[in-house]
């Protein structure tokens, strides 16, 4: 039986959140150990050499660069669920040497097997598969959600789980979450329809593509901003806010939560409303009014805090909106393909924008950093304004074993 066009079925709820779930568990691990792995690096052979141990948190995000697009393209071939087991088997293994390791240059060896895991691109395209379009964007929403969610709660509970158990039981943490999520993937994901055989689609047709290039852009922008800006920003909450770094998070938790509750509406009425283009334009234009305030308005903690909290909803709107319209406008034989290269793009963002931001603060001072990025997402709002939005579509349910 079809459920109502305008609410997600039993299933698409289902979906949504257990997918959701297992992006969660997989972050939640990454994330607690940013906040203090380079306090740890210290006490390891190697760890006083700061170009060993940026290489040992950038590795995953190379890796994961590397091995977006294959993951995508195995995942249209063999199926979505075979390939994400495949790569939380392999994030978990990594995981542990991680644990185990006696010196830096294990670390880099479990962090670049981590990377190796790289199955974003896999368990999106399982949610697009498993959703009509017309309520894709909440799921997207949902994965992006809980993804913001625990990068908040890690900033307050790393420093706390540190220590009681240290780096080795975090990384240890870590690795179990991920066979975790391998059990919530098998036994609360509903079945998935069967593989589309990407090979009768040539990579390049996805790869070229005008609207996936535009999408591309996009996502590579929104992440390149986002690393510059907190290559900063963290400096300024202590020079401009007089906020010790170890109470940052009063900023960055409350300014997360608030804006799920204002992304909400607006994701809402891109879906029922059909408002999908002026609601992610409005959102670019937003993420470059950030940037002109920042570098106007930021000299006090108020001010910073405003800030923070409309990149937030910005930054949820569209890390929400920008998936499902690749899903939508990827082939279908190819969503997987087309999703691999999104999510590639994004780890370069990531990778490009903290290594550019880092230069630019250090030869040109903070403001040129949140300059660059205004014009940086001034050329995407340019671009964006020329995409063909698809129109929402009035889909039946697919059919799904639970």
């Amino acid at each position: 039986m079809s459920a109502p066009t305008d609410r997600m079925s039993p299933e698409e709820r289902r979906a949504g959140a257990s997918l959701a779930s297992i992006f969660a568990l997989r972050m939640l691990g990454l994330f607690l150990i940013l906040p203090v792995f380079s306090v740890y690096a210290k006490t390891l052979p190697g760890g006083d050499n700061l170009a060993l141990v940026g290489f040992a948190l950038g590795a995953y995000g190379l890796t994961q660069a590397v091995f977006q697009i294959p993951y995508g393209i195995a995942s249209d071939i063999w199926g979505r669920k075979p390939v994400i087991v495949i790569g939380l088997l392999i994030f978990a293994f990594g995981s542990f040497v991680a644990a185990w390791a006696p010196d830096m240059n294990w670390i880099i060896v479990g962090r670049v097997l981590q990377g190796a895991g790289a199955i974003s691109a896999a368990v999106t395209a399982l949610a697009a598969d498993l959703t009509r379009e017309e309520h894709r964007t909440k799921v997207m929403a949902m994965i992006g959600s809980s993804i913001g969610l625990v990068f908040a709660l890690s900033l307050v509970g790393a420093p706390l789980l540190y220590g009681w158990i240290g780096m080795g039981g975090l990384f240890c943490l870590t690795g179990g979450l991920a066979l975790a999520a391998i059990i919530l993937l098998l036994k609360a994901v509903p079945s998935a329809p069967g593989p589309q055989g990407h090979a009768k689609l040539p990579l390049r047709q996805v790869l070229f593509d005008a609207n996936l290039l535009r999408l591309n852009l996009g996502i590579f922008v929104l992440h390149m901003v986002q690393m510059a800006m907190f290559v900063v920003l963290p400096h300024a909450l202590v020079s401009h806010g007089g906020l010790a770094a170890a109470e940052h998070w009063k900023v960055y938790l409350p300014a997360v939560l608030v804006s799920f509750a204002v992304m909400v509406p607006a994701i809402i009425a891109a879906e029922r409303k059909d408002k999908m283009r002026p609601i992610f334009l409005a959102a670019v234009a937003l993420l470059i009014a950030v940037q002109v305030g920042l570098f106007f308005f930021s000299a006090s903690l108020w001010t910073l805090a405003l800030w923070l909290l409309l990149f937030f909803v910005a930054f949820n709107v569209l890390e929400a909106t920008l998936p499902s319209l690749v899903s939508r406008t990827a082939p279908p034989a190819a969503k997987g393909a087309a999703l691999g290269v999104y999510n590639t793009t994004q780890a370069i963002g990531l990778f490009i924008g903290g290594a550019v931001g880092g230069y630019v603060a250090q030869n040109f001072g903070d403001n040129a950093v949140f300059a660059a990025c205004a014009g940086l997402a001034l050329l995407w709002l340019a671009v964006a304004n020329s995409m063909n939005f698809p129109q929402r579509r009035q889909t039946a349910a697919a059919t799904q074993t639970a």
